[in-house]
């Protein structure tokens, strides 16, 4: 009998096809099942709970069901029912701490998500940057802007010591004249819709959005304003075209030759070039001795030169053009988004609560009569201030902060094995009642009458903003923003819910109103 003979390298190059065949099906083995029931069973061990991981998809077909079933069935003709904003915006968590209690999980694909609502927990997370990172970015997230947000460690310093003075008290207040003639133009737009009576129903969302997007456009870019202007609306678009993508579930959908893929391109592109064409012009103004301190670009590219100056004109110690065409993309969306949001739910709640509404407009006529609205007078708003503290509680922009655990790490009694996320529900801490009492959801200002800190008894429970070292740097920016436009519209109207508004708060990249704002203003 004959027997063939395989040549030596043959044989090497059958055993190395082999054991990297092996290789490949134990990671992805490793990855898709043994990885995940790894930290199900270290989490479970320590008296946690949430459903069995399911491959590939963990939670996500039932947290799609159950947002969509909320949609339908939650849809409220009024404020009567506040109660129902949790269970609806945020149904699959809500469910989930209700069948599980609050030591509890969900899967995010192959991801294990501890809930946080322990505020001494929430503590150290925000204060231990370097174990609870920011989770990456997704690809499509990170083609609408990353910048400040998105960093870590030494990248995320250098970013807010040079981005920090831009949002000095000091320096914002030269932006509020802008502020008050934008926001003049919509009141006049307002007057002259108004019936011989003296007033009108208005969607108020879309007038709200337009105008923090005015905002933006004039006190980050200033004499580029119209230029400004298109970037918004690119933005705009931009941003919807990813929720779409998005909601397709497609991993790696960005990347297909798709028209819609195609014009997200040319978006991005068209954006970056005019906000370079913007840096340059200031750049060369810069040089010839112009002062730069009048608009956010302006500001942040004043103290990028002072940072490389200081360390011997050294640029890698400043941001690049661009870093700083991110970081004025990222500008524009949260500038525009937290301001708009906080500021159409402080109007539905005003039109739901005509004696706060009444309180606030006495207050504002106290402080500055009929004259327009300066920026000295806003630390004398206090009611303002109790009512726009009380509606970032039930109605906060963001309605979860998200962190990763990059290596093993002790979290009060929890130990957190590297690979797992912890999520911190904002709006289900925000309305807790053991932390809040048993009006936790209802619509009390008063409970700030002595600060947040006597509100909170001290504890970590009422972060809109965040907290700690990465708190959001234009905090102070968007309550001096909403204060001004509020007191500016006290003066000029008084306002109610239309019957045709539809209380239905939905999570889109932030908390909107999903059928508008639907408000009947009485000029005054």
């Amino acid at each position: 009998m004959s027997m063939i003979r395989v040549s030596s390298p043959t044989a090497i190059w059958c055993i190395i096809v082999v054991s990297l065949v092996l290789l490949c099906t134990w990671k992805l083995l490793n990855r898709l099942w043994l990885r995940p029931k790894r930290l199900e069973k270290l989490l479970r061990a320590q008296g946690l709970e949430g459903n069995k991981y399911r491959v590939l998809v963990g939670d996500s077909m039932e947290m799609q069901k159950m947002i969509k079933e909320g949609a339908k069935s939650q849809q409220q003709n009024s404020l009567s029912n506040d109660k129902d904003v949790a269970p609806r915006v945020f149904s699959f968590i809500h469910h989930t701490v209700h069948k599980f209690g609050k030591n509890s999980f969900v899967w995010e694909s192959r991801t294990p998500k501890v809930i946080i609502t322990n505020p001494q927990q929430i503590k150290e997370v925000f204060n231990n940057m370097n174990d609870f990172e920011k989770p990456q970015l997704s690809p499509l997230i990170m083609s609408l802007a990353t910048g400040l947000i998105s960093y870590e460690g030494e990248k995320w310093q250098k970013h807010r010591k040079i981005i920090n003075p831009a949002f000095h008290l000091e320096k914002l207040k030269v932006l509020s004249p802008t502020i008050l003639q934008c926001c003049d133009e919509m009141v006049r737009k307002w007057n002259g819709m108004l019936s011989s009576d003296g007033k009108c129903e208005i969607d108020i969302w879309p007038f709200l959005q337009n105008l923090t997007g005015d905002i933006i456009s004039k006190t980050a870019f200033g004499s580029s304003y119209e230029e400004g202007k298109r970037i918004f609306h690119l933005l705009k678009e931009q941003g919807g075209l990813i929720m779409k993508l998005h909601y397709a579930f497609i991993p790696g959908s960005w990347l297909l030759p798709t028209a819609t893929n195609k014009r997200m391109r040319e978006i991005r592109k068209e954006i970056e070039a005019s906000i370079k064409v913007i840096i340059n012009e200031r750049e060369k103004a810069m040089k010839a001795g112009e002062v730069m301190n009048r608009d956010l670009i302006g500001l942040l590219l004043e103290s990028n030169l002072r940072e490389i100056q200081e360390h011997g004109n050294h640029k890698v110690v400043g941001m690049t053009i661009q870093e700083v065409i991110e970081e004025c993309k990222l500008f524009y969306l949260a500038g525009q988004e937290t301001t708009s949001v906080l500021l159409v739910w402080s109007m539905v709640l005003l039109s739901r609560y005509p004696d706060w509404q009444d309180r606030a407009r006495e207050e504002v006529l106290q402080v500055f009569s009929d004259r327009e609205p300066n920026y000295e007078g806003l630390n004398h708003l206090k009611i303002m201030t109790m009512i726009l503290y009380e509606v970032l509680r039930l109605y906060p922009p963001n309605v979860y902060f998200n962190r990763a655990v990059q290596k093993d790490v002790k979290l009060g009694n929890l130990f957190l094995p590297a690979g797992v996320q912890v999520s911190m529900p904002i709006l289900l801490i925000h309305q807790d009642r053991d932390i809040w009492g048993d009006d936790a959801t209802e619509f009390k200002p008063e409970r700030f009458s002595e600060g947040v800190s006597k509100a909170t008894k001290g504890q970590v429970s009422f972060f809109p903003f965040g907290w700690g070292p990465r708190i959001c740097i234009g905090q102070n920016f968007a309550l001096m923003e909403a204060k001004i436009i509020l007191s500016l519209l006290l003066q000029r109207f008084s306002f109610e819910l239309s019957p045709s508004y539809t209380h239905a708060p939905t999570t889109v990249l932030t908390l909107n109103p999903k059928h508008g704002a639907h408000v009947i203003i009485h000029k005054l």
